[in-house]
């Protein structure tokens, strides 16, 4: 099969095609960024306690009916007990005044036997309001979180078959459309059980629709623009996606609403089917040559230059023989291979911890959740845009382990900042979370570039597989705050510290071709 690359070289390196094309891209993973973390406002806990039935008690034994708990060094009423309502109903009938007559303390304590009330300053209703999922059924907003990562690995195991083998662009849409009809049936969710499972299919339609976005980009643009769009394009335009979110959902505190409102916007994206091209380099490996010759003429015609009267040879048509496949069993075979990835396998859980982690908790920070999550989000700008250009000129094993220091690091620290200065726990937190997403942008090239040619998909494949991984375990992590709330700090700035040693161990890849084979990999330092 001839060079591709070389084949269209006519059209020069950008143009009015390539352009469009590249923001047109773009503008599709607007949707990944407002539809991958609004659990955190549909699945926040608003302060609540037990509710109080209209029965017959005095005002002064309403109000002391729910105990005082200290959590966190403050005194708060308890969120999952109340006194017993037929001993409160007996000493307030008879008249006794609670602390004057009776020692509240001293009476026994029952659950939330009739539910609970819920603050509304904040939220109109969310998961947690609506189908009460406190005190013992706690762990069901974690794992209501958990199953969106489920999804995307499952949808990253079979988006790349699909797209080899339906079109990069069919699949961008379908997955647009899956994507906006599951939203939209969470919506409509009776239960829990049915929230979680078509969340599933959320995340599923979500990765598949990044990873078909990302490659039909990589295929179809040029090689100035392709790095362009790799290493900053997407980030940043899901980076627009993540702070939208946040005001759309201040806008609406319902999270029907919401869900039905995130859904709609997928809408605006039909007119694109007309406007994104197929890749002509998956319909050459299709044979559809023809195809392929009408869209790069087509491409010719937009950026104003001339078409040769043949685009593609003789030899793009000729069927050559399948080359060698590769699975993961080849990665176990090699003793530097093992390390490799074992080493890669950790970095990748502990990066995606950390960032789906910070990402998750902006909710339970002090402060408005939604000025939280939009500050989160904003910090991503200038890490993606920093990490591009350092990754230019710095080694890429420094360049990591600082990174990962720095988010980890300050994690560390936060346990160490009084009470009375949570402005500066949150700064933090969200210096921490620069770190992370730069670590986020610079571990994937540095992996591509450790790894072989004939060996890097399987590679990366494993590692996003990790990565899926540590997102799925993230809302447990988070959860421990419930029990402790410098915990989760404690365990991802931990977590990352380790990996960030572990780092050092890899090879050096600045200025270094990318290795075809096996044996031209690098060792391991030390």
């Amino acid at each position: 099969m001839g060079d591709y690359d070389e084949d269209t070289a006519f059209l020069g390196q950008t143009g009015p095609y390539f352009w469009t094309t590249f923001f047109l891209l773009n503008s599709v993973f607007i949707t990944t960024g407002f539809n991958g973390l609004y659990i955190v406002f549909i699945g926040a806990t608003p302060k609540h306690h037990c509710l109080i039935p209209e029965v017959n008690l005095s005002m002064e034994w309403r109000k002391a009916i729910i105990p005082f708990k200290v959590v966190d060094g403050e005194e708060e009423w308890s969120r999952c007990s109340r006194y017993r309502l037929d001993v409160v109903r007996n000493l307030s009938d008879q008249g006794f005044i609670p602390g004057r007559d009776v020692n509240v303390t001293e009476l026994g304590q029952e659950g939330c036997l009739d539910g609970w009330s819920y603050s509304r300053d904040t939220y109109q209703s969310t998961i947690v309001t609506e189908w009460n999922l406190v005190c013992g059924d706690e762990w069901k907003v974690p794992f209501a979180s958990s199953t969106l990562f489920v999804g995307y690995l499952i949808g990253s195991l079979i988006s790349g078959q699909l797209s080899d083998r339906f079109g990069r662009k069919k699949v961008i849409f379908i997955s647009l459309g899956a994507q906006a009809v599951s939203v939209l049936l969470q919506s409509f969710s009776r239960s829990w059980v049915m929230f979680c499972i078509i969340y599933l299919f959320v995340g599923g339609s979500q990765i598949s629709l990044y990873i078909s976005a990302f490659v039909l980009g990589t295929e179809v643009l040029t090689k100035s623009l392709r790095v362009f769009f790799t290493t900053l394009g997407a980030f940043l335009f899901y980076c627009i996606g993540y702070m939208t979110l946040p005001w759309i959902a201040y806008c609406i505190r319902e999270w029907r609403t919401l869900l039905a409102i995130l859904s709609s916007i997928t809408v605006v994206y039909i007119p694109l089917w007309w406007l994104i091209p197929e890749s002509p380099r998956w319909l050459l490996s299709q044979g559809r040559v023809e195809e392929a010759e009408v869209l790069v003429r087509d491409a010719a015609r937009k950026n104003k230059v001339e078409a040769p009267a043949v685009i593609f040879k003789e030899s793009e048509k000729e069927t050559l023989p399948p080359p060698k496949k590769y699975t993961m069993l080849d990665v176990l075979k090699s003793r530097k291979l093992r390390y490799i990835t074992l080493m890669s396998l950790l970095l990748w859980m502990a990066i995606n911890v950390g960032y789906f982690g910070l990402s998750l908790n902006t909710s339970n920070l002090s402060g408005n959740p939604f000025m939280n999550c939009f500050l989160s989000a904003t910090s991503e700008v200038p890490a993606y845009i920093v990490s591009t250009c350092l990754l230019k000129k710095c080694p890429r094993r420094v360049l990591l382990s600082s990174f990962l220091i720095i988010g980890g690091g300050l994690l560390l620290l936060i346990q160490c900042i009084p009470d009375n200065l949570q402005e500066v726990a949150r700064a933090l937190e969200m210096t921490g979370k620069f770190g992370f997403t730069m670590a986020f942008s610079v571990v994937y090239i540095y992996t591509a570039e450790i790894y072989p040619t004939v060996l890097r998909n399987v590679g990366i494949g494993m590692c996003s597989s990790a990565a899926r991984i540590g997102s799925i375990t993230a809302p447990y992590v988070i959860y421990l705050g419930t029990y402790n709330k410098f915990l989760p700090y404690i365990l991802m700035g931990s977590l990352t510290i380790g990996s960030s040693v572990v780092n050092l161990f890899l090879p050096e890849t600045l200025n270094k071709d990318l290795p075809e084979t096996v044996e031209q990999m690098q060792e391991c330092q030390g």
